[in-house]
């Protein structure tokens, strides 16, 4: 796993629950936060490219080529529309890292794509802050394996529609009743190459999060 620019002490795997004054303790003095974050969605939706486009170190990708017969077809699916020049597929994670503001770090953990690989789900969403589920207006089916997880867990997700060249241009509450989401869940459009529409992404994610967890806490102890 990279290891630019993260202390030897830093624990990514660790659960943060202090969404107000992020980067702050209560008496003002400044703290160094890292927050883990999970990018799923459907096969070819575009999560390599998101945590590239706003990675600050170098970002790792595990993949492998697909097969002739994947290349065509998809993998295990018969219609990939929109997909059929993706020669190669995450295998085991992408990780990326991006500083969203001085005291904040966030470490982004890509999921596999496809359903040979989802056992890995469960140990790479371990401890995660929250989630963002990228879709594909054209393939918004492939989105409901990652929703229905991140639901039944209780971690906070947000939907980020990646706006692909030609693809159906669905609204966020269109989005938003297709893919059946509970109520208050964001969804958000987005460019996944673009690096300041990624990392807005992630503060709105970040942002929510902080929201979720604070009512979750207020509720335990009323």
């Amino acid at each position: 796993m990279p290891s630019e620019s993260i202390d030897s002490d830093e624990n990514p795997r660790a659960t943060h629950h202090a969404p107000a004054n992020v980067g702050r303790t209560m008496i003002g003095e400044d703290i160094a936060l890292t927050l883990k974050i999970v990018v799923a969605g459907g096969f070819g939706a575009g999560k390599s490219t998101l945590i590239g486009s706003v990675s600050e170190i170098r970002p790792l990708h595990s993949e492998e080529e697909l097969s002739e017969r994947e290349t065509e077809r998809g993998p295990g699916r018969g219609n990939t529309g929109g997909v059929e020049r993706k020669t190669s597929t995450t295998v085991a994670m992408d990780f990326g890292r991006i500083t969203v503001h001085s005291g904040l770090s966030l470490l982004l953990f890509g999921t596999p794509g496809q359903d040979r690989f989802r056992f890995l789900w469960e140990e790479l969403c371990e401890g995660a802050l929250a989630a963002v589920v990228l879709a594909d207006t054209r393939r918004l089916e492939d989105c409901f394996a990652a929703v229905d997880h991140f639901e039944r867990r209780r971690i906070p997700f947000v939907v980020a529609v990646n706006r692909f060249p030609g693809a159906p241009d669905h609204t966020e509450h269109d989005v938003a009743q297709a893919l059946d989401l509970d109520g208050g869940t964001p969804v958000v459009l987005c460019d996944a190459r673009d690096r300041a529409s990624g990392k807005e992404v992630l503060i709105r994610t970040v942002e929510y999060a902080g929201r979720m967890h604070t009512a979750r806490l207020l509720a335990s102890v009323s």
